[in-house]
């Protein structure tokens, strides 16, 4: 009721402005500096503008907090400098109203860094108050469906997505400096592909056809390789229609990268300079303190097979079980508890062993090497074992998977063939395996030079750099389900 009160004086305050002749969202602004920028004005005139936090009227005077994005600083208003009828229309401002306001800055007796305001302007009237005590840190669902309230009321959200910000200039920077391309590929595509992933389907009236939301921008990307462009890289949204939690997110932002006459043991030395440059100008230090542990990501960084793993921690080696049927009883001689409902090819049960079992318990970063082909369909298998692909991924966190990477595989035939048997999983019940892809398969045909792919989650980045557990924390605007 209280709020409703106040909701109703402000619109009454509205419409007093208004009868007054003055906009209540004008458009010109006085300011020439930042507050944090003003603040370093000692008896020297500024003009600021902002957004009111509090007003403390005493009479002839009036004090009041004015905040930008840069900081917020005191303002000093008096009626015998304004004159009556500019002093008076302070009693119109709520908290929450931006104003602009010039003067000069000194320091009070209490040390407060002020503006003894000349002049100031309302720039927009704001009909809800900002609420005293931010009942979102009580309900985290709520902070998330009001965004804006939440980015308003707690600095540490605006830090943290700052951060973001900076970790894809200092990445964009970096490739760049390398040489690289920044490119853009379809995001709406004929068929998806690139990952192992469930599509997002959406259609196209005009063309009357079924479209995708893309799960990867890699096809494309190598499809540029094919067209001559040795070394490109892109960032940007890709869309996977799988299970919220907090890691994962439907839509989410990914840099990934395509380099001709490279492979995937190069691109190992290429990530560690890359990971701890990025570190290191966004954190200025290569120590990062995520859900109490310090990890430190100084290079080099420890090499683990994805078969040695494993075996260490589960204690079975899969390549002595090839087939599903003794895997699985293996699995269960060991007493590791999975869901096999969901669980119906080989390819699936090792890799959900790895995530169970292993993956939890990688905190420094490691580089986890040469998978089952079966788990990456698009990249190049050992010369030496053909059932091992050269890939690589870089792990940390407790289980942060950050950065995939593989030697591509550039053979159209084979991969013509490893897209046959994706489709063969598919009619088994493995959801997540490849389309078929001929204009793909036809574009290999014309040539891929050898080259090494490498893709990272932003988000992942994000979250460990500012040390939030959940993926919500680092977007802007996460995906919740419609009330």
């Amino acid at each position: 009721m209280a709020k409703d009160k106040e909701s109703l004086s402000r619109l009454e305050k509205l419409e007093q402005i208004k009868k007054g002749g003055k906009s209540p969202y004008p458009s010109s602004v006085c300011k020439n500096l930042s507050i944090k920028d003003a603040r370093s004005k000692k008896n020297k005139k500024v003009a600021v503008a902002g957004k009111l936090l509090s007003i403390r009227n005493h009479g002839k005077s009036t004090f009041m907090d004015l905040r930008d994005q840069s900081g917020s600083i005191q303002l000093y208003f008096k009626k015998d400098v304004l004159g009556d009828e500019k002093y008076d229309f302070i009693n119109l401002l709520d908290s929450g109203d931006y104003i602009d306001a010039s003067g000069e800055v000194f320091t009070t007796k209490a040390g407060e860094i002020t503006i003894r305001v000349e002049n100031f302007s309302l720039l927009s009237k704001t009909l809800l108050p900002i609420p005293d005590s931010w009942y979102g840190l009580k309900d985290v669902e709520t902070r998330y469906r009001k965004r804006h309230l939440d980015m308003l009321i707690n600095e540490q959200v605006r830090r943290t997505l700052e951060t973001r910000s900076k970790i894809i200039n200092n990445l964009r920077s970096f490739m760049d400096k390398s040489g690289f391309v920044e490119v853009e590929t379809p995001v709406l595509q004929m068929i998806p592909g690139g990952a192992a992933a469930k599509p997002f389907i959406t259609h196209y009236n005009i063309l009357k056809q079924d479209m995708y939301l893309r799960i990867s921008p890699e096809l494309y990307l190598k499809r540029m390789v094919v067209g001559g462009f040795e070394k490109v890289f892109e960032i940007g949204k890709n869309f996977r229609n799988e299970g919220l939690s907090h890691m994962h997110n439907p839509e989410f932002t990914m840099m990934e990268f395509y380099w001709a006459y490279q492979d995937y043991r190069g691109l190992m030395e290429f990530t560690q300079d890359l990971i701890s440059t990025v570190i290191k100008n966004t954190k200025k230090s290569l120590e990062v303190e995520y859900q109490g542990d310090i990890i430190n990501f100084a290079p080099p960084y420890r090499i683990v097979s994805f078969r040695d793993l494993v075996m260490t921690d589960c204690g079975i080696d899969i390549f002595k079980y090839p087939d599903f049927d003794s895997l699985k009883k293996e699995v269960n001689k060991k007493g590791i508890e999975l869901d096999f409902k969901s669980i119906t090819v080989w390819v699936k049960l090792v890799d959900e062993l790895y995530k169970k079992v292993s993956r939890p318990k990688i905190v420094e970063p490691i580089f986890l090497v040469d998978h089952p082909i079966e788990l990456t369909p698009l990249a190049k298998a050992h010369d030496n074992n053909p059932r091992i692909a050269q890939r690589f991924q870089l792990v940390c966190g407790k289980g942060i998977e950050l950065i995939n990477a593989y030697t591509e595989l550039n053979d159209p035939l084979e991969q013509e063939k490893r897209f046959s048997e994706q489709v063969k999983m598919s009619k088994q019940g493995w959801d997540e395996s490849a389309m078929m892809d001929q204009d793909f398969v036809e574009a290999l045909k014309y040539g891929l030079p050898p080259t090494a792919g490498w893709g990272m989650g932003i988000e992942r980045i994000a979250m460990l750099l500012t040390d939030n557990y959940s993926i919500k924390e680092v977007i802007p605007f996460p995906t919740l389900k419609n009330k």
